[in-house]
């Protein structure tokens, strides 16, 4: 390829992704050159809006327009696909709290990426009660549960979820007024993200199981689950049954992959 029109091509891509760069040559200021630049930073406000569409209607459309904007400049996408851009939002509203109406709004950019992430995450085979039916019992102590890939745990610091099921049900191109919003409160917790089948799905967890989570990912085995919640509780029944349901619902769930 001729090295000129190589570097120019270079140059015109680096203008549009980067408006404070110098124009190329190659472009005439006859010939609205900005059209490109707007056209490019449309199609990025878009994508944020399809990986964000709760926090979008939350904040609506002028708010989190602005949101967008003050992102791309700050973060050219550096993503070979466009379905990954955005996935530094909610540290940088975090970091600039004149663009956020509402400290919690940080926490509805955290679900919806997380919401996303589950549901475009490898498949695997789910774990089945079946599949424990037949361990001997010398084999319960020592196995060690894997998560499925789409599972996600995310730390928050406001109670979203009223205003969440209000904000994901409503539908603004139905014309309808957006709904009001029940306030957040703050609380600091663990949000539970995964998908079973072809549906996301999330919950809060209580400490217990968060714990249990936690330890499960970082490879611990059943009979370390069931002393480490026994040492907390100062009750080995307690603690048993405690493992037995949680595990049963996590089956129930397909939390857990073969």
């Amino acid at each position: 390829m001729n090295p000129d029109l190589l570097q120019q091509q270079h140059a015109l891509s680096l203008w549009v992704r980067e408006p404070g760069s110098a124009a190329p040559a190659l472009l005439k200021p006859k010939g609205r050159p900005e059209i490109y630049q707007n056209a490019y930073r449309a199609r990025l406000i878009a994508a944020l809006g399809d990986n964000y569409t709760v926090l979008q209607r939350a904040m609506g459309d002028e708010g989190f327009e602005t949101l967008a904007l003050a992102y791309i400049a700050a973060h050219p996408s550096r993503q070979a696909s466009i379905r990954w851009f955005g996935d530094g939002l909610a540290g940088f509203m975090a970091e600039h709290e004149d663009l956020v109406p509402h400290p919690a709004l940080v926490d509805f950019a955290r679900m919806d990426w997380a919401l996303r992430g589950a549901f475009d995450a490898a498949d695997a085979a789910v774990l089945g009660l079946q599949d424990l039916t037949v361990l001997a019992p010398d084999e319960w102590p020592t196995l060690r549960f894997k998560l499925h890939p789409s599972v996600q745990r995310i730390g928050l610091t406001w109670a979203i979820a009223p205003a969440w099921h209000v904000l994901r049900d409503f539908e603004p191109e139905t014309g309808e007024d957006a709904p009001e919003m029940p306030e957040p409160d703050a609380s600091d917790h663990t949000m539970l993200v995964w998908r079973q089948g072809l549906e996301t799905r999330w919950r809060s967890l209580d400490p217990i199981e968060a714990q249990l989570l936690q330890a499960l990912a970082e490879g611990q085995d059943f009979a370390t689950l069931g002393a480490s919640l026994a040492e907390q509780l100062g009750d080995e029944g307690h603690a048993a049954r405690a493992v037995a349901a949680l595990l049963g619902r996590w089956l129930a769930d397909g939390l857990l992959r073969r």
